[in-house]
């Protein structure tokens, strides 16, 4: 007996941190919160924002980490560029040309010297703005859609679950 309350004290506690048993609108609305981190502009704070504002906001956050880990490595750089693409023609900002070629030749130098990281930041530096405005529009888009796409699933399955429990609790009552 001691040892099944040990048990059940330590899943309660468990459900309580994590928020398991949400509602769909607040899981979906967690997870859509860690996909606007994963997908911010401040990289290298996403995990920890993302978790700070879980636990502020009393979300779950098993779906927030699942949000924020959403930006997956071999996306990453196609979405800054694309995002820092979109944000320099939101800000009519120039790509300056030759910009390619200019990292290219960066990397000459080692990634450990000052002068690789200072020649890096002069050459990206006029991208800056397009790179904020850019990432964090796409971060507000990808965590609308992912908000609907993830009540709708949750819901669905939410759905499915009560009627196999119902037709499962119905064929117990006739046998």
């Amino acid at each position: 007996m001691r040892r099944s309350f040990a048990r059940w004290a330590n899943l309660k506690w468990l459900e309580a941190l994590l928020h398991l048993h949400d509602t769909p609108r607040r899981i979906a609305a967690a997870y859509a919160l860690g996909v606007f981190f994963g997908f911010s502009p401040l990289l290298g704070l996403h995990t920890i924002l993302g978790v700070a504002f879980a636990f502020a906001l009393g979300l779950n956050r098993v779906a927030v980490l699942l949000g924020v880990y959403s930006n997956l490595p071999w996306i990453i750089a196609a979405y800054y560029t694309l995002a820092t693409i979109v944000g320099a023609a939101i800000l009519q900002a120039p790509i300056p040309s030759g910009l390619g070629r200019e990292l290219e030749g960066l990397f000459a130098l080692s990634i450990f010297s000052r002068a690789f990281w200072r020649e890096l930041f002069d050459h990206l530096r006029p991208l800056l703005w397009p790179f904020v405005i850019g990432s964090t529009l796409g971060a507000l888009l990808l965590a609308v859609a992912s908000f609907w796409v993830a009540k709708t699933f949750l819901e669905a399955r939410k759905r499915h679950a009560g009627h196999d429990g119902s037709t499962r609790a119905s064929q117990k009552s006739e046998v």
